[in-house]
């Protein structure tokens, strides 16, 4: 599900690996957040999280989660949740390689790193659940308010259109596009660059203080169904 290098400089590599498009299950969750969790324990200085094969992550798995229970749909939320809070909250920089498709969740899971590159390519990017008849989980949803321009989230939550990576660049929904054979590479650069500041834990925690502060309460809830949405599940 998560494959993990450990790479020349201390930069850890978590690759998402859920063929054929990294859906999201929730075993799939659950060991990204394992993974960074783990990374985050480490001696690592920094992070790169991206996706195996062509796809970043195509969202939640739509086959996969109409099977699960009513125990099982408040896990999924709660690992969600959990997920997008202990992203944000690693003191250590996480640099998101988006290297093709990110869907819904894929693209929540993008928004929740410190940095995001993308390949340019024919792949896309989008905020489908509208589409895809998945409301929001309060988790996903704070990240997507905090990362955005209040017009751009608007535009993407409400229409769930998909863009190609040079309009995410415009909407400053990715903050870098590059050819594709060059992806890992800048994102392994750019995580040791800022790896290497001396006082990013504390600027980070001051930058996205607010926002871990409200992840984290989200997380630790005591009710699984909060969604953002109503209470929705």
């Amino acid at each position: 599900m998560i494959d993990l290098e450990r790479e020349a400089g201390g930069v850890a590599l978590l690759r998402m690996a859920r063929p054929p498009v990294n859906a999201l299950d929730l075993e799939l969750v659950r060991a990204i957040t394992r993974g960074v969790a783990a990374v985050t324990e480490s001696d690592a200085c920094a992070v790169v999280l991206t996706g195996d094969g062509s796809c970043f992550s195509a969202g939640i798995d739509t086959k996969v989660a109409p099977t699960y229970d009513a125990h099982q749909r408040r896990d999924a939320i709660n690992a969600i949740n959990e997920l997008v809070a202990t992203i944000c909250s690693t003191p250590l920089p996480v640099v998101a390689a988006i290297n093709g498709h990110a869907m819904g969740g894929g693209l929540v899971i993008a928004l929740a790193c410190d940095l995001r590159v993308a390949a340019r390519g024919e792949h896309k990017l989008a905020l489908n659940e509208v589409v895809a008849g998945v409301p929001f989980p309060a988790g996903p949803l704070a990240v997507v308010r905090a990362e955005l321009d209040p017009s751009v989230m608007r535009d993407l939550c409400l229409t769930g259109r998909a863009v190609g990576p040079d309009e995410a660049l415009a909407l400053h929904v990715v903050d870098e596009v590059l050819d594709a054979p060059d992806l890992l590479d800048r994102a392994r650069r750019r995580a040791l660059e800022l790896g290497a500041f001396p006082a990013y834990e504390l600027v980070k925690a001051q930058v996205r203080g607010p926002l871990i502060a409200e992840l984290q309460q989200i997380a630790s809830t005591d009710d699984p169904l909060i969604t953002g949405g109503e209470g929705r599940a």
